[in-house]
């Protein structure tokens, strides 16, 4: 896919945070996209992004952004894409300036998500959702646009339902999800919260994953999207692991199906190779696990480069039909890295112009 044209800059609202940490160390040796500006609070803004942002991931921080200067969160700003980072009760405000002022926005964050005129996208998933840009542009009459990313723990679930709702048609569908500390953002819960307990109670995280897949799996009717037809029911829970989220599915399928047909559809599912072609994308999205024991997080996180879901534990379930495990890096395919991949599509799609 294309590499000739020159790069294309790149802004990144609550560059201080965890996330916006992750979109600077993604983003720092990106084929199409090179770092132009970074945006943070009140408190950062105007000092250099070494002395504002306690560098808290892997490795050093860029040498690139180091004396950057931090700008407020509002535009213009010299860039062609934005990627946000910020929380949602900001993002609600902040967000539409930028696409107002015609600036292509990747949000990580949830406060646009379910919009009827605003995909929330996943490449390998709902590519076709790109058609509800148009509308939004028409309605909202932004010369820019906003596309989200789904929750972490969605972008986990939604690709073995995928498959299965390809292939058979998923009717019902049971979640129980284990999530790593890190989903809370930094400094996550306190030590005596974590260690040693399962927290039962992750605000507003079941409602979500009962309407998230819907909507990754549903279908576009002319400009409109249909959300899929099935019925969710979640429970979320807070594990003392750091990285990568764990998913339990149950599932009732429409059509049929031996564990053979079932596993068979997991291995060989035909994922669209034009998403392979970009930078960001696993060649397999989704990887099966033999082993008994797997996937788990410690061992499963970083598939990928962390953009690979791992699934195993595949067998049949007394209540509905099929159960099946899941892991995701919930920072990586979870959050940054997959609104890289959706800035990536917009990209390989023309809408840079």
């Amino acid at each position: 896919m294309e590499t000739n044209q020159p790069k294309v800059k790149a802004a990144i609202l609550g560059a201080t945070g965890m996330v916006g940490q992750r979109f600077v160390q993604l983003l720092s040796n990106h084929p199409w996209f090179e770092i132009s500006a970074l945006t943070g609070s009140d408190r950062s803004a105007g000092r250099k992004y070494s002395d504002a942002c306690y560098w808290r991931q892997e490795g050093n921080m860029p040498d690139a952004v180091r004396d950057m200067q931090v700008l407020p969160a509002v535009p213009p700003v010299n860039a062609g894409v934005v990627f946000s980072a910020l929380p949602a009760d900001i993002a609600r405000d902040i967000e539409p300036e930028f696409a107002r002022a015609g600036y292509i926005v990747c949000s990580n964050s949830s406060a646009y998500r379910y919009e009827e005129d605003i995909p929330v996208m996943i490449p390998e998933i709902n590519a076709e959702h790109l058609a509800l840009l148009d509308e939004q542009k028409k309605k909202r009459g932004w010369d820019g646009l906003i596309i989200t990313s789904p929750n972490c723990t969605t972008s986990g679930a939604v690709f073995p339902l995928k498959v299965l709702n390809e292939t058979f048609r998923i009717e019902k569908v049971f979640l129980v999800s284990m999530q790593a500390v890190s989903g809370a953002g930094y400094p996550g819960l306190p030590y005596l919260a974590i260690a040693d307990n399962v927290v039962p109670l992750i605000e507003g995280e079941e409602k979500k994953l009962e309407l998230e897949p819907r909507l990754l799996l549903g279908k576009m009717n002319g400009k409109e999207r249909i959300s899929a037809p099935m019925t969710i029911s979640a429970q979320a829970n807070r594990v003392a692991v750091s990285d990568g989220h764990t998913i339990c599915l149950s599932v009732k399928l429409a059509k049929s199906a031996s564990l053979e047909e079932v596993k068979a559809a997991l291995i060989s599912y035909a994922w669209p190779d034009e998403i392979k072609r970009l930078p960001s994308a696993p060649q397999q999205p989704l990887v099966y696990r033999e082993e008994a024991d797997r996937p788990q997080p410690r061992l499963d996180r970083n598939a990928g480069s962390g953009m690979a879901i791992s699934i195993g534990r595949l067998r049949p379930c007394p209540i509905l039909d099929f159960r099946l495990v899941a892991v995701v890096h919930n920072t990586l395919r979870g959050a940054a890295s997959g609104s890289v991949l959706n800035a990536e599509l917009l990209k390989a799609k023309g809408y840079f112009g």
